[in-house]
């Protein structure tokens, strides 16, 4: 995810550095940025993540913003609660596209449908921002991770957490803290890859 602490003319470098110590995943969440400025920094990040990639599999997903997604011909759209359905997203995107679905309750996770996956938020306290919410912990991620659609556990992911996740049913992770605040964005990505990976 994108950090509106981080100057825009950095970000493509820094995701580039993720991408390469292991990321495959990359939302960008800028809503600071709108319109032609959006759509401005959803292409250099793109292009970064891409070129990084050396054509290992990666997937572009844009926050919310249907329209942009749709501009830069990204991956896919994460939704929130103030989105567009997802069945719009769907429609509009194409069935190859991918769309995610923010939850920060199990039983919003378990009742999620026209969906490809979920994040479930936090899951730990948050290290990019102060909690907004008490943190769920993994017995709330093995609830939802027993539905039907892939659960990337969200909120205080460090690599000791990446694994405690996976172990407790999530697919993946979702961070912004563990790598974006990072003074090296390969080394903290590479600790996050071999957790997982582990």
């Amino acid at each position: 995810m994108i950090d509106q602490g981080t100057p825009a003319d950095a970000t493509p470098a820094r995701v580039a550095a993720a991408v390469r110590g292991g990321v495959d995943w990359i939302q960008v969440r800028e809503r600071a940025l709108e319109g032609a400025a959006l759509l401005a920094l959803v292409d250099a990040v793109a292009t970064a993540a891409r070129d990084a990639a050396r054509g290992r599999p990666l997937r572009v997903l844009v926050n919310r913003r249907l329209d942009v997604a749709l501009a830069a011909g990204v991956d896919g759209i994460h939704l929130g609660h103030d989105a567009v359905p997802p069945s719009v997203a769907r429609r509009l995107l194409g069935p190859a596209a991918l769309v995610g679905l923010s939850t920060h309750a199990a039983s919003e996770a378990l009742a999620a449908r026209e969906v490809d996956y979920l994040q479930l938020a936090p899951i730990f306290a948050p290290l990019s921002k102060p909690a907004e919410r008490p943190a769920l912990g993994l017995a709330a991620l093995a609830a939802a991770a027993a539905g039907p659609l892939p659960v990337l556990a969200q909120g205080g992911i460090d690599a000791r957490g990446a694994a405690a996740a996976r172990a407790a049913g999530a697919a993946g992770v979702a961070v912004t803290g563990a790598i974006w605040l990072a003074p090296d964005p390969f080394a903290a990505a590479a600790r996050l890859r071999e957790a997982l990976d582990r």
